[in-house]
């Protein structure tokens, strides 16, 4: 449906922070919104989240990640369980090139850790580490980044110290 319908249309996507626990930092880039974020995007056709988050890390950052955090895992075993998000959150989008019409973005945040020791960002659309200091200094990212990068830091951290 349409906004003219009265129904915003709705798209469904992830974010993936990706977060390398040994030295406590977070992969962002710059965006052509002019702020840093995390890697992430729409979900294709006949994809799940999981797929979707790893699929989108993988193509933006080149790295292959795990999921560090989420809910409690479930005895059963079927049907099968997806690994829930970190949190979600529903994000207003104006007019822009992509759609010609305001929507929102149902996205379904996950916290990762690369699945290599040294992890290397590409150099491509700017990608950086950011530390806790420069997450706390920065001017250049939104509250719920900055906040939701310090709990996928804690999130590795703690996936880190559980697996040792």
């Amino acid at each position: 449906m349409t906004e003219t319908e009265g129904h915003l249309r709705r798209h469904f996507t992830v974010t993936g922070f990706v977060s390398d626990a040994a030295r406590g930092r977070t992969a962002l880039h710059w965006h052509r919104l002019g702020i840093w974020l995390p890697p992430g995007g729409h979900i294709e056709p006949d994809e799940d989240p999981v797929q979707a988050v790893f699929r989108e890390v993988r193509e933006e950052t080149g790295l292959e990640a795990e999921i560090v955090s989420g809910g409690p895992a479930f005895g059963y075993t079927s049907p099968p369980q997806l690994a829930p998000p970190a949190a979600m959150a529903v994000y207003d989008i104006p007019r822009d090139s992509m759609l010609d019409e305001p929507h929102q973005h149902i996205d379904f945040i996950y916290f990762l850790r690369p699945a290599e020791a040294s992890p290397i960002l590409p150099n491509e659309m700017q990608w950086r580490w950011f530390d806790r200091d420069e997450l706390s200094r920065s001017t250049e990212l939104h509250e719920d980044v900055r906040e939701l990068a310090f709990a996928a830091i804690d999130a590795a951290q703690a996936a880190a110290i559980a697996s040792t």
